[in-house]
């Protein structure tokens, strides 16, 4: 595999203006950091495998704003039933992004069944998804994130890397403030 979490994190994020992106526990929490902090970002510190679900509920709350959750093979495989969910409830405005390099990074580097073939862009198709790709070379992902009509799935295959972390603000309150003061500030005021 020859692409990088980072360069592709900071594909997907190119050009984002107002994108509300949520991360997942860890890497990918990681990844947005390195390629800006931003208000519009909410990393999650915690909760495993719910990354895909927060994005979703963001999404049906603001079906005016582009979403988009960017999480890990391991965290998705936590969270595979929100898949189903969100091909039920069918969000034009949703993309879940999933950075696969084949590992649980957060535990030791082990191998995750995407490792063995589990195959998660098949799987989001089958739950009713728009869009869902298994990538494996470099493309524009920002036609996906920007202007595709969603549910869409991005299967991202990463190299194995151990990268250097680069963490966001630690206290979650302020994360939460951050995101709901910046969401406010650039939604059309109420006459």
């Amino acid at each position: 595999m020859t692409l990088r979490r980072r360069e592709v994190v900071k594909d997907l994020l190119k050009g984002r203006k107002g994108l509300l992106v949520v991360a997942g526990l860890g890497s990918t929490a990681w990844d947005i950091t390195a390629a800006g902090d931003h208000d519009l970002s909410f990393p999650m510190w915690g909760a495993m495998g719910q990354a895909a679900m927060i994005g979703l509920g963001l999404a049906l709350a603001q079906p005016r704003r582009r979403v988009l959750v960017i999480t890990g093979d391991g965290e998705m495989l936590m969270g595979i039933g929100s898949l189903a969910t969100i091909g039920v409830q069918q969000p034009k405005n949703l993309t879940v992004a999933v950075i696969d390099n084949e590992r649980y990074g957060e535990t030791g580097m082990q191998a995750t069944h995407t490792a063995g073939g589990v195959d998660l862009a098949a799987i989001a198709k089958a739950c009713g998804f728009k869009t869902s790709k298994l990538i494996t070379k470099n493309t524009d992902l920002g036609k996906v994130v920007h202007e595709a009509i969603g549910p869409n799935f991005l299967q991202i295959k990463v190299a194995a890397d151990k990268l250097p972390l680069v963490l966001p603000p630690k206290d979650g309150v302020h994360l939460k403030d951050r995101f709901r003061k910046a969401l406010a500030d650039v939604l059309p005021k109420k006459p």
